[in-house]
């Protein structure tokens, strides 16, 4: 089980857990949040070697591996503003479809699943089982992991991945695309039967992760909330049209978000902005996270802005990378805080430098209050 009140690196981290929990309810708090780190002073530890030459699954599924490298980087590197240790030992993005019958194929910066699909007929109803191997293995790492975390880490959720993305991974997305068409009232039964395996693997692990208090952490996305706490998301979305999203895909969404405490959605290419208006409609949803893609200008960009207008109308919070240098992030930031006020934003930066870390911190507290 993981702490909730301190954590062994984090001396801030009470004030932290009050700025998340402003952040997710759109509340007065000073300044908007921040995902800042810099290099330590002096490092902690000594650098711990890491095995060289394994097998690409070893790195993904070795727990001793994942502990090493995530000490090392404590070891030198300083968690300040709102960003907290945190581990993942997540199975590729989506596992839920191995829980589900697909088999991994592990790569060096990612895990697919194979398309294991050839007639839905033969895998409706999708069943969940938890003797599935993968899941038993995916169980165990994460207990072992949150044992020997010792305070040091929050152990996050793995990124399960929900609705129609899974059914893509099992099927293929071109095929999956002729199902919406073809077989619509059989997509409507998968996606129900994603829905009830989502929570039953989201539950156990959660229970395996879950602070004395309840509140929990999400991998990939920084985000640490009262309860259970998640990103969903549904990136086979830039392939569907707004109609089909609302049909197929929104009233999942909106069932998940109802059950979870707090949630945030990814928002994935230029191709998936025409679903924002769909997606606001969510109640339950509490924030938008923006990814804009390869090639494209960053979160801090103006050019976004018509995004995070319909999000702040909504009276939902935003989730906002930006990048450049330093006086570029200032004027990004400056930029935005001006246009929405500070209540709601949750910034990620680069690593910074000690000092420009400091200086920022200062602004910050200064002028964006």
């Amino acid at each position: 089980m993981n702490t909730s009140a301190m954590l062994k690196y984090k001396p801030n981290w009470e004030e932290t857990q009050e700025r998340f929990k402003a952040w997710w309810n759109r509340s007065r708090i000073g300044r908007p949040m921040f995902h800042l780190s810099c290099p330590r002073e002096a490092p902690l530890g000594d650098f711990i070697p890491l095995k060289k030459g394994e097998s690409v699954e070893y790195y993904y599924t070795d727990v001793d591996n994942k502990l090493n490298v995530a000490i090392n980087w404590i070891n030198k590197i300083d968690y300040i503003a709102e960003a907290y240790p945190n581990i993942s030992m997540d199975l590729g993005p989506g596992s839920l479809a191995l829980y589900l019958g697909s088999d991994p194929i592990f790569a060096a910066d990612t895990i697919w699943y194979k398309e294991v699909v050839d007639d839905w007929k033969d895998w409706n109803p999708l069943v969940f089982n938890r003797e599935n191997s993968w899941f038993q293995k995916h169980l165990q790492w994460i207990k072992e992991l949150t044992q020997k975390a010792e305070g040091r880490f929050l152990v996050n959720i793995p990124d399960l991945i929900e609705n129609a993305d899974i059914l893509s991974a099992l099927r293929g997305p071109q095929t999956f695309c002729y199902d919406l068409i073809d077989e619509p009232e059989l997509v409507h039964e998968l996606i129900a039967h994603v829905d009830d395996a989502y929570f039953q693997a989201y539950d156990a692990f959660y229970d395996l992760v879950k602070a004395d208090d309840g509140s929990s952490s999400f991998t990939a996305f920084q985000v640490w909330g009262e309860g259970k706490t998640a990103k969903v998301q549904c990136d086979f979305s830039a392939l569907m049209s707004p109609s089909q999203f609302r049909e197929f895909v929104l009233p999942s969404l909106q069932q998940q978000c109802d059950k979870l405490d707090q949630s945030v959605y990814h928002l994935d290419g230029k191709d998936a902005i025409r679903h924002v208006d769909a997606l606001m409609e969510i109640d339950s949803l509490d924030a938008l996270q923006w990814t804009a893609g390869a090639g494209q200008p960053d979160g801090g960009e103006a050019c976004w802005y018509p995004i995070y207008d319909k999000v702040r109308v909504a009276e939902k919070s935003l989730w906002i990378s930006v990048g450049g240098s330093v006086n570029e992030i200032v004027c990004k930031v400056d930029a935005i805080v001006k246009r929405y006020g500070p209540d709601g934003l949750y910034f990620i930066l680069p690593q910074l430098s000690r000092q420009d870390a400091i200086d920022f911190l200062k602004k910050a507290d200064r002028d964006w209050s």
